[in-house]
């Protein structure tokens, strides 16, 4: 079954529901900004560029607003160029997206503590807005919005539908995800119904890389150790500089390590100019990485989580590994695989 399909039947089911709210919210709104994480993903310019949109073209005024700009390789997208660093002027309603925690939103919303909306599928999300549509069975925030904008009202024009359909993709790196569902796949199929082009989507999102980036991948390759079923490598701001990579992140590494034999926890640190160590985990199913990223100040799903981390590279490191060989041995996990019974 369609999922724009009955929405009559389905409007009536969410009385007074977070839902609900969040449909009466953006309805009622005539300035609206839309913002969410600082070091963007896929699914977070996605969702940001599918919701914003869709309000524009539905007469809104939007504003949509990182506070670290759009990354290069999401530039393609349609209406990215709208894209602000800082909001202008007064606004009815906030929303943020695709965010666990408020101080993720970065300075995007610096004089308003209280967001009005809140939109996200991550299980360690604090609930921070006023509003908290947390639905931690969706695959990405964008499969959401997707499913939603037909119950808010608002179109799903092509863009939209680009745009959404590219922050599905990536944030299941192709569908390939643990945690895919089927209702996913039908949402997928809705977008491109809808317009959303896979095939372009598809490669500019898991398989274009710039030389750049393939660079700063040898550099944490070449550095790559391993403890049984556990593997780790650094970049540092030396190996980015050396690469001529512009990025703060780690373009990506990280889930090419995920593919590696006989490896079922990944754990990556790179460098900050700021003075801190961002730190990603990957996980096969059944160990939950997310309570090392709460403990570490961060956040994410269960088989992958991040955090940012003060401190040096190597102090960093020491810290996060001895916390990670810890929880796992005493608890899930033995490096020899995922126990038994």
């Amino acid at each position: 079954m369609s999922y724009l399909a009955g929405l009559e039947k389905r409007i009536s089911r969410m009385d007074n529901t977070p839902l609900d709210q969040a449909r009466q919210a953006l309805l009622a709104a005539q300035r609206i900004l839309v913002t969410s994480h600082i070091r963007p993903d896929g699914d977070a310019i996605g969702s940001l560029l599918g919701l914003g949109l869709s309000l524009k073209e539905a007469g809104k005024q939007v504003q949509m607003i990182l506070s670290d700009g759009v990354p290069a390789a999401f530039r393609f997208l349609e209406g990215s160029q709208q894209i602000r660093k800082k909001p202008e002027g007064d606004f009815d309603l906030s929303v943020v997206l695709d965010c666990s925690d408020f101080e993720r939103s970065g300075s995007a919303l610096n004089g308003h503590p209280t967001p009005d909306l809140n939109i996200d599928h991550h299980p360690t999300n604090l609930s921070f807005a006023r509003i908290n549509l947390i639905e931690v069975e969706a695959v990405a925030t964008a499969e959401m919005l997707a499913r939603y904008l037909p119950l808010f009202g608002l179109p799903l024009s092509k863009p939209s539908a680009d745009a959404l359909l590219f922050g599905l993709i990536t944030d299941t790196l192709g569908f390939r995800t643990y945690n895919m569902t089927p209702r996913a796949l039908r949402v997928a199929a809705d977008l491109i119904e809808a317009g959303g082009d896979l095939p372009s989507l598809y490669f500019a999102g898991l398989l274009r890389r710039s030389f750049e980036a393939a660079r700063f991948w040898g550099a944490g390759l070449s550095v790559l150790q391993k403890d049984g079923r556990l593997a780790w490598t650094t970049l540092s701001m030396t190996d980015r500089r050396n690469a001529g990579y512009l990025g703060r992140d780690d373009a990506d590494l990280i889930n090419v390590l995920t593919t590696v034999e006989d490896i079922d926890l990944i754990v990556i640190f790179v460098e900050q100019p700021n003075g801190h160590v961002k730190v990603s985990w990957r996980s096969k199913p059944g160990l939950d990485v997310s309570q090392l990223a709460v403990q570490f100040g961060g956040g994410g799903h269960a088989a992958a989580a991040g955090a940012e981390v003060a401190g040096g590279l190597q102090e960093v490191q020491e810290q996060v590994l001895s916390a990670t060989r810890q929880l796992f041995s005493e608890n899930i996990y033995n490096f020899e695989g995922i126990k038994q019974g």
